[in-house]
């Protein structure tokens, strides 16, 4: 029988359950990232109201006007941090870009250059307080979740954990306007694509509209309730991992009807390795019957490779 909804797991078994509910979350939270690559988590210490007063600053921000919103871009930083303009990512192997805007924060890594450098608009004080709240709430969970997934492959607690100290993780923040307002022939919200870091962390949305691609070929809607977060491995977890956890296919797609033409908001956390960490399959995942399937790189050289794919770059 074909699924039609993703995995559910509750993090709070981990965080505050006995042996049996750890690793029973521990069994489910692995499973589905390897089956789907898409769970939905609840029962994790996030503030609602950190939740909602970022969308607040991040709906501000993008009603500013453009010109203030193009003082955050930083140029020469492929897009990893600041405004990025509407239209100017595409999917890989798309010429047209997608339907939104966004605009990207980080922790500050000088020998980056102005890839590591943040930049916020002067005219909202509040919105990095309320954005940098968020990052380090979700930066807090996502290290609970990659120690969770050490422990589901049997190793040391800290073998993903200890790849994103001082990393280059990214929160993003999305808007897509209306489709009478910025419509592009051919064009989705966001095209199908697959995340380039290690998991993504995805907010409950503002609207719906995600969907992923399942493993038996049928696009698949996703919803992320007040409450949850939905997570999702990407392609350097699934590189890591020699495809044990593998990237899955997904996209935004374009409201189906006048009535449904809203402003949609999204706030993904892209948790990355530091820039220098090597990327090559775990001894764990390789075998004779699993020989390693990918090529050694490091994070700031896949991420690079992606971001030219992407057109930021």
């Amino acid at each position: 029988m074909s699924a039609t909804s993703i995995p559910v797991v509750t993090l709070s078994d981990y965080l505050t359950g006995g042996e049996a509910a750890r690793a029973a979350f521990v069994r489910a939270f692995g499973d589905a990232l390897h089956e789907f690559g898409f769970v939905s988590v609840r029962g994790h210490d996030i503030e609602p109201a950190h939740i909602q007063g970022a969308y607040s600053a991040v709906r501000e921000f993008f009603a500013l006007d453009l010109d203030a919103k193009k003082r955050t871009t930083i140029a020469g930083s492929g897009g990893n941090r600041g405004y990025v303009a509407f239209g100017a990512e595409h999917a890989k192997d798309r010429k047209v870009g997608d339907m939104k805007e966004f605009f990207h924060l980080g922790r500050e890594l000088p020998d980056l250059g102005p890839g590591g450098a943040n930049a916020f608009p002067a005219e909202l004080p509040r919105f990095e307080t309320a954005t940098r709240t968020l990052f380090a709430d979700l930066e807090r969970v996502a290290g609970t979740l990659l120690e969770a997934l050490a422990v589901y492959f049997g190793a040391p607690a800290g073998t993903f954990t200890e790849m994103t100290v001082g990393g280059n993780s990214i929160l993003r923040l999305i808007h897509y306007p209306p489709l009478r307002e910025a419509f592009v022939p051919g064009a989705l919200r966001a095209a199908e694509h697959e995340d380039i870091n290690l998991i993504t962390l995805l907010c409950e949305s503002t609207a719906a509209g995600l969907e992923i691609l399942t493993r038996d070929g049928r696009w698949l809607a996703v919803e992320a309730p007040p409450g949850h977060i939905v997570v999702d491995s990407g392609d350097m977890m699934q590189l890591l991992t020699n495809g044990k956890l593998p990237a899955t296919t997904h996209r935004v797609v374009n409201p189906p009807s006048s009535a449904d033409d809203l402003p949609r908001y999204s706030m993904p956390f892209f948790v990355h390795p530091y820039p220098s960490c090597p990327l090559a399959p775990l001894p764990f995942c390789v075998s004779d019957a699993y020989p390693a399937k990918y090529e050694a790189t490091t994070a700031q050289g896949y991420l690079e490779k992606r971001l030219r794919e992407l057109g930021l770059l």
